[in-house]
């Protein structure tokens, strides 16, 4: 009988089934009594099916979406086809955050994992947490970048948890008071993770396309070559992202926040120049920490840079002198540092440039870098769509 769950009974089951039956103590039935009564019902020790690795939010399992606008677009599977009108579902940002999506999965299920795809169709950031339930009325919140700043795909990480319900619940969106979901995924999975403060502490480079970081602010011919891995195909004409020094900076934003607590930097390599530079970090991108302060150190080519480890969804790399001119050039970041990669890098040679040197505006020997004139022009505020009020 040690088997059988007895506080997960109601008071009626227990003494009106369970106590008549004989099959048990009345020492065990009180005891019984005692958790639930002193427990809040998450606490309880539930039973739940186990799939591992693989997505449980779908209708073959009996998922639902019972709360939210647009409920059929979040458990379709389709995370491409999605716009300003369709391929979204979403909920009003409320002071009270009494609105939200909520998913009501086929059977009480251990989860640890969620997968969701925020809408990413522009710049915007969003804010929010989720909580999970077994009855819709005890929410255990597994789940809380409330005070972060995320965009595109959350890969999202917690204890294990039996629950039968999960609610999403958006609390900021730099653009609209509405917070839109393209896609969601919940399972079990084998993979091992480290939490600290409930955030993930990344062993690899999160600073990818692949996770979805980009480069918000700096000038480059290629978009994100910040962050495509690539460390030898640079020259005096490509293959860097930079910013004049003394206005603007180069800024990646993580697609959530994360613990950090090392970068390395690539700086453009392909002469004797050296430059200066100071490093921080922000989840909000109003409060920013100092981690790096090289402003008086001479550094080339590779960059280890250690600090001790906090939250992070945004680093600001500010260079403030070069050798050679007036403009501060990095070639790759990641975050954190990849050890594996640091004796394959150092052993190569620095650079892959041309020495000839073409004079154009992002060229490393230009005494100035592009004008503010010469990037796309940001959105007016009459060149919104007209469904950008809902979106």
């Amino acid at each position: 009988m040690q088997a059988v769950r007895l506080p997960l009974m109601s008071l009626t089951e227990l003494l009106n089934v369970v106590r008549p039956s004989g099959l048990l103590s009345p020492d065990a039935i009180l005891d019984a009594i005692k958790v639930r009564s002193e427990s809040r019902d998450m606490d309880l020790n539930y039973r739940g099916m186990l799939i591992p690795e693989e997505n449980i939010a779908t209708m073959k399992y009996g998922a639902q979406v019972v709360k939210g606008e647009l409920k059929s677009a979040l458990l379709d599977g389709d995370t491409q086809n999605y716009d300003l009108d369709h391929g979204f579902s979403r909920h009003p940002i409320d002071d009270d955050c009494r609105s939200g999506i909520e998913i009501k999965l086929g059977q009480p299920s251990i989860i640890n994992h969620i997968r969701l795809l925020l809408w990413d169709r522009d710049s915007r950031s969003y804010s929010y947490f989720i909580e999970v339930s077994m009855d819709e009325l005890d929410w255990i919140r597994v789940i809380d970048h409330s005070h972060y700043l995320c965009r595109s795909w959350q890969k999202l990480y917690f204890p294990a948890r039996v629950c039968r319900y999960i609610r999403i619940v958006g609390t900021h969106n730099t653009v609209n008071k509405i917070f839109h979901i393209v896609a969601f995924e919940c399972m079990f999975t084998n993979k091992a993770f480290t939490l600290e403060k409930g955030l993930i502490v990344p062993l690899e480079n999160v600073a990818t396309i692949a996770d979805c970081a980009s480069v918000i602010e700096g000038v480059s011919r290629s978009r994100n070559a910040l962050l495509n891995g690539d460390t030898k195909n640079y020259d005096w004409d490509s293959g860097y992202t930079c910013h004049q020094l003394g206005s603007g900076a180069i800024v990646v934003q993580l697609a959530q926040p994360y613990i950090i607590g090392s970068i390395r930097l690539l700086l453009w390599d392909c002469d004797d120049r050296s430059y200066s530079y100071y490093v921080e970090v922000s989840t909000n991108q109003q409060q920013w920490t100092m981690v790096a302060d090289r402003t008086k150190v001479s550094c080339k080519s590779w960059q280890s840079v250690t600090f001790e480890r906090q939250p992070a969804s945004f680093i600001r790399i500010v260079g403030t002198h070069n050798t050679a001119n007036e403009v501060f050039h990095c070639v790759h970041f990641e975050c954190p540092e990849q050890q594996s990669n640091q004796k394959e890098d150092s052993s190569e040679e620095p650079g892959t440039g041309d020495p000839s040197t073409p004079n154009q505006q992002l060229d490393p020997h230009a005494p100035r870098a592009p004008s503010a004139s010469s990037l796309p022009p940001s959105p007016g505020p009459n060149s919104r769509s007209p469904n950008q009020q809902n979106q």
